[in-house]
């Protein structure tokens, strides 16, 4: 009696009646993206930084790629570590952990006297980006209902937007400061939000679907009552949760332990040694979203923006930095569109669309670089062209691959494989993230800078193929219909998944 009284009291402060964003689950969110929008300052004022810690500590091209991609190399490390780790911990203390590693890295880079240290503290950062990417869109997806689960789980990736966008306008305001102290505030600052962070986290509630995991059914059902909009919304996503746990949805207790242990080694079995078709489909689905999107070129463009720039005929310092600062804008104004679109449009739609104009960007982008390298004289034409690329790049990049990206992944596994379906994902992610980062600069001094986005551009010829035929709409589905979803869909959508198919049938003779 006492429960439902206290569901009546919370229905009548929301004054919902089923339908909309619920706010509760909306904050909740929003406060797990502030770990997104540390990590992308962190990315947008290293672009900047770069160019005052070449001058200031005298280090060379290969020093500069390493420090841009180290903190990808060493967020691998956290990716690969973050699905036990949320396991064991659960989700809200894992990015209490992410945000503590990212405070060390964040006083270490502010403090650094010279490049051995710089590079530690971009790896002790790395490692809490590690954690952070990957359980904050898992947190996001699994307080979400299914009506508003794309605009909730898009807000990591929109935090991501701001941040770059704040680090850009960090580079360009304090640019005056003396070369000394300027470019370690700006790296050092960061450490302020994530002590903030760590303390806020804590008044956030826990997983519903971990609590379920780990037999605490009170508990659970008492924050799908806060995140629902209603309460039979709650108990169908109760309901739900308990079958894909194993748990029988008879059952009213407060405790009940799923029959399957959340230790990892199982798991790590089925996912990788021993997966069904279904679950191989989720798993290349997962791995190719998250490798096309980087292999694509965005962080060529995101944290070389003023280098490119400067290529196309920008010289004057505070000129490069207003240019990034465009960029930013265009990628934050994209993303906000794509997060109120994508629970309307679906992601496919999006995807592809983003993909078709990506291609088209970066062969413009490869044509403008091309002539202002190889002309003698300035191109007013070439110029123009390679501004309105990198922007109309960014632009498509965010309106549809940047978001999807981080939705898709993480609600397609079934619950028990979850965490560590979008651990892989973002090793995937991560690891080719700090191969371009490294090796951009060296890739561009053997083709050239147009010849490395044409390559760009023929690599998102083959990820629009692969969106296409690899990759089922979920639009509108819950998390513990997915495996319903890919499986039917291996063998009725042959329209839209002949590959699918053959691939499942191949992998099985």
């Amino acid at each position: 009696m006492e429960e439902g009284k206290e569901v009546v009291s919370m229905e009548e402060a929301k004054g919902e009646n089923g339908e909309g964003i619920n706010k509760y689950a909306c904050g909740c969110a929003a406060i797990a993206s502030m770990i997104s929008i540390i990590f992308g300052y962190d990315t947008g004022v290293m672009s900047g930084a770069m160019i005052f810690i070449k001058e200031d500590l005298k280090v060379n091209d290969t020093q500069i790629s390493v420090l841009a991609g180290i903190l990808n190399v060493c967020a691998l490390v956290g990716s690969l570590a973050a699905g036990r780790t949320s396991n064991f911990l659960g989700h809200r203390y894992t990015i209490v952990l992410a945000s503590i590693m990212f405070l060390v890295g964040s006083v270490l880079m502010g403090y650094t006297p010279n490049y051995p240290i710089l590079l530690t503290g971009r790896c002790a950062a790395g490692v809490g980006v590690g954690y952070a990417l990957m359980i904050a869109p898992v947190y996001t997806a699994e307080i979400s209902s299914s009506k508003s689960k794309g605009f909730i789980t898009s807000l990591p990736k929109l935090g991501i937007s701001t941040g770059i966008l704040t680090g850009y306008l960090a580079n360009y305001f304090m640019v005056a400061l003396p070369l000394k102290f300027g470019w370690r505030l700006m790296l050092g600052i960061a450490a302020v939000p994530s002590l903030g962070l760590s303390i806020g986290i804590l008044k956030m509630p826990e997983s519903p679907r971990w609590l379920v995991m780990q037999g605490r059914l009170g508990e659970a059902k008492r924050i799908l009552l806060k995140v629902s909009n209603s309460k039979e919304e709650a108990q169908i996503r109760f309901r739900d949760i308990k079958l894909a746990a194993g748990i029988d949805e008879d059952c009213n207790e407060d405790s009940g332990k799923p029959p399957t242990s959340t230790g990892g080694r199982g798991m790590w079995k089925e996912l990788l040694l021993r997966p069904t078709p279904t679950v191989r489909w989720m798993l290349l689905a997962t791995i190719g979203i998250h490798f096309f999107e980087h292999a694509t070129g965005i962080e060529a463009v995101m944290l070389f923006s003023p280098r490119i720039l400067k290529k196309a005929g920008v010289t004057s310092k505070d000129k490069l930095l207003l240019g990034t600062i465009g960029v930013g804008l265009t990628k934050l104004m994209f993303m906000a569109s794509s997060t109120l679109l994508i629970d309307r449009v679906g992601w496919r739609p999006l995807l592809l669309t983003s993909t078709a104009g990506m291609i088209a960007a970066l062969t413009g982008l490869g044509i403008g670089l091309t002539n202002v390298e190889n002309a003698k004289e300035k191109y007013l034409w070439a110029l123009g062209l390679c501004f309105v690329s990198t922007y109309t790049f960014v632009a498509f990049f965010n309106i549809g691959v940047a978001s999807v990206t981080w939705v898709y992944p993480a609600e397609i596994f079934p619950l028990k494989l979850r965490a560590q379906g979008a651990s892989i994902g973002m090793v995937v992610n991560k690891g080719t993230k700090a191969a371009i980062s490294i090796s951009f600069i060296p890739i561009y001094k053997v083709i050239t800078i147009g010849g490395s986005f044409f390559m760009f551009a023929g690599i998102s010829v083959v990820a629009w193929f692969f969106f296409y035929f690899l990759l089922p709409e979920t639009k509108g589905n819950h998390l513990e219909e997915m495996e319903e979803l890919f499986t039917r869909g291996s063998r009725s959508n042959k329209s839209k998944n002949v590959g699918v198919e053959i691939l499942l049938k191949g992998s099985n003779a």
